[in-house]
Order: structure tokens, then sequence, then C-alpha cells
């Protein structure tokens, strides 16, 4: 996960200052070479950590700071905002008013992702109500036009392609053509990669620039690549022009340099972050949220919208579920429906990852929560018949061998699996509080099973 090394060394170096009733400047500048040496281990430019920590620094032996009441903490605020500076404002895609149609133009290298993040880009629009039109311009990479195809159906966004033997730049304005004739309001233009930038691809992108009216130009990078992702942003920036960044494989690199780099050396924001393989794994890019991630303070908000873009439960039916977790009376049936929805929201190690205040990094997580031992949990359930799903009271030790030949498991694992699940429904009962919320504005308690978690008692 992204950031999970540096999130864990700025956590010890916190929690060191956080025990100190007073800071001298001492404190500070120790404080600061270790922050300073993270930043540099998560492959952060060189030059904007050394900016970077200079201003924390200067900040932080100011005499407020000093003095204050809680020193260790007032460091903490500085180092958030000034990290959330360096990301930069939150930036969106520009789109022209009206019915107007919106071309943007994907560029990348080769194997940065550029093709996938182009139909994600084009499933998120599409939630918004645009009608994408999808443009295969890419004539190079093998397969690569095919590739576009199958994720712009899994999209349910159409594909423009005229085949391997065109122009791209002929392609591209046919694709415009289509759109006016179509209806579509927004065209997305997936251009071909090299392994390298090079003089070729750099002209053919220059090309499609002077012979169609592209509104944005997008730069996909490859977080993983660390300080090269910065090196290409800037290239294709002087080269080309683009107007923002789209970090891809987010998710792979628990460094995440490049994130804190691209936006400050060139100075181009970043519009979203790909966080995963599935085509809804594409995140809004808030510096400020993903700086709360860096500092292991949570981003409850990105949870939030999570749940709203992935629970496809109906609002009668998640009063019914509530109702019965205030009750403490919610059964197996609704078990399983906790778990299809947590994992339409990455799995509960992603969910827990985004909450405030558990003070456990991601690979914790991974040790904590046995994603094998959940499958076996939900095996279980499914060796149930519906009456002992709705009504656990019918499992008795006959019908708990059966299940237990059923799942593949030991009868202790059932056993305790329908103990935790007892208490589950006892600690709901106590918590009233955390469920509800309204659709469309749903909090933890309005996402199934969600509730379950406080005090990690839930039977995972």
């Amino acid at each position: 996960m992204a950031f999970e090394s540096l999130t864990e060394k700025l956590q010890n170096v916190f929690k060191n200052l956080r025990s100190k009733g007073k800071l001298t400047e001492a404190d500070v500048k120790a404080s600061m070479k270790e922050v300073k040496m993270a930043l540099l281990e998560a492959d952060v430019n060189f030059k904007v950590v050394k900016n970077f920590v200079k201003t924390v620094e200067e900040r932080a032996i100011g005499q407020d700071v000093m003095n204050g009441l809680n020193p260790g903490q007032m460091v903490i605020k500085i180092v958030n905002e000034e990290l959330i500076s360096l990301m930069g404002e939150g930036a969106e895609i520009a789109f022209q008013p009206g019915k107007a149609i919106t071309v943007l133009m994907m560029c990348g290298l080769q194997g940065a992702g550029k093709t996938t993040t182009t139909a994600k880009l084009a499933g998120k629009f599409k939630q918004k109500g645009k009608k994408c039109l999808l443009v295969a311009c890419d004539v190079y990479r093998p397969a690569a036009i095919k590739q576009l195809q199958v994720n712009g159906e899994k999209q349910g966004v159409e594909v423009f392609s005229m085949g391997a033997d065109h122009d791209p730049v002929d392609i591209a304005k046919a694709a415009i053509e289509h759109a006016k004739k179509n209806g579509h309001n927004l065209v997305i233009l997936d251009t071909a990669g090299r392994l390298h930038i090079d003089e070729q691809m750099m002209e053919e992108l220059v090309r499609i620039k002077q012979n169609v009216d592209v509104h944005q130009t997008i730069l996909v990078v490859d977080v993983m690549t660390g300080q090269d992702a910065v090196g290409v942003a800037k290239d294709f920036d002087e080269k080309v022009g683009i107007d923002g960044v789209i970090l891809s494989k987010m998710d792979g690199d628990s460094r995440g340099g490049a994130a804190l780099s691209v936006r400050a050396v060139t100075g181009k924001p970043i519009f979203f972050a790909g966080m995963g393989e599935k085509l809804s794994d594409l995140e809004q890019f808030y510096p400020d949220r993903m700086a709360n991630r860096i500092l292991g303070m949570g981003d409850v908000l990105t949870l939030i919208e999570k749940a709203q873009e992935n629970i496809d439960i109906s609002e009668e039916k998640e009063k019914e579920m509530t109702a019965r977790m205030k009750k403490g009376k919610f059964d197996f049936d609704d078990y399983l429906e906790s778990m299809k929805q947590m994992r339409k929201m990455g799995g509960l190690t992603s969910i827990l990852s985004m909450m405030p205040g558990l003070g456990i990094n991601a690979s914790q997580l991974e040790d904590a929560i046995d994603e094998k031992q959940m499958a076996r949990m939900e095996a279980i359930v499914l060796s149930m018949t519906k009456e002992e799903r709705r009504n656990p009271k019918l499992l008795n030790p006959s019908r708990k061998h059966r299940i237990a030949r059923g799942a593949g498991v030991d009868i202790a694992v059932v056993n305790r699996f329908i103990k935790q699940f007892e208490q589950s429904q006892k600690m709901m009962k106590q918590l009233p509080g955390m469920m509800g919320g309204k659709k469309g504005r749903r909090g933890f308690g309005g996402m199934p099973g969600m509730g379950g978690m406080g005090g990690m008692r839930f039977p995972f």
C-alpha cells in the first residue's frame, strides 16, 4: 500500500515528539533529520525534501510552538499543512460548458497503466452523467486496441477504432466527427506509449494536438518507478505540454515518493490516483486526505464516498438490516451481504486502513486480518440451510458437524465462529449510535456489517 513505510517511520518520529512535555530546538532538529531520512527513503525528490524540511523546521522553532501547551502535536500539525502544500490544491478535470465536446488526450510511457486508467476515467465520468467515447489511437502496441475495447465494454462505454493501419491523427479527427453525430460530450484519446521517451512519440502527440482541439492533456505516471516518474512528467510537460497527472499503481508502491514530488517539481496538479487493478479503483486525488493517510490519520471522507459509489443495497433493505442490527437480531444472511459489500469497497483491509485512530499500518492490518480465514467463515455460512442462516438457534451439535464437513473445517472452528457471531449480536445492541444514516449520505452505520468492527469483535 502506498506510503506504508513512510507512514510507519513518521509515526515513530511523532510518537517521540508527543512524549516530550516541552520541545527544545535540538529536539525539533533531531526530529526533522529523521523526517528527512524517511522522505528520502520513500524516494521523494532530494530538492523537494530539502525545501520541505527547511520550511517545517523554521515554523516549528517559532516561539508559539516551543512554548505551546502541546508542542509535539503542533509540530505534527505543521508537517500536515506542509504536506498538503507540497501536493498542491485539489484539482478537477475541466469540461467544456453546455453540450460542447470535451477532448482529453491521455499520454504516458508503455507499461504505466495508461490504457487501463483511460477506461477507469471513462467509467468515473459515465457515473457523473457524461456520454463518453474512448478512442484507440495506439496503433503500435500489440493488442492495445483490443485491451481498450474489452475495458470499454466492461465500463459500458463505446470505443472508437479504425484499426492498426491508420494514422493516429486521422483516427482522432474521425472520432471527433463520430462524437458530434452521436451525441458524445466527452472524448478520451488513448495514445501510444513507448518504453522510453523518444522523438517519434512526442512528435505524434504534438501532431494530434495541432489537428484536434485537445482541451486537456493528461499524463499517466507509474509511481513504482519513483524518481523516474518525476523525470518523465518533466519531459512530457516540456515537449508536449501537460495539464495534469494521474498516478497509477499507488497500491503497489509502499514508498509513494512520486506523489509528493510530481506536483512540486512540475507545478502540475494531480487529478486522480489508481489504487488497485479493478476498473473502479480510481480515486480523486485530494492533497489534504492524502496527507492524513501519510500521517496515519485515516481518510474517512474517501471511505464514505466509496460506500456511496459501491454499495448497491436498496434503501428499504438497508433500513431493515439497520433495524435488525440495532436489536441485535441480524442473521447469517446479513453476514453474507456484509462480506459482499465489503469486497466491493476493496476488502476489509482497505476499509480499515482509511479509518483514523487505529494506529496500525497496512502490513499490520494484513497480519491481523487473514483473508483465507474470512473465506473459511463464508464457507461455513454457505454450508448452512436457509432456515439455519435466518435462525441461528437451530444450530444444534449434529447440524454443526454437518456444516463443518460441508465447509471442510474442524468442528471447533464452527463453534468459535458461531460464538463470535453471538457476541457481535450482543454488541450491536449496545452500539445503537453507530447505526443509521440516510440514503446517499451513509456513515459507517449505513454500511451493512460495518458496525461490527467496533472492538474488532465481528467474526472475521
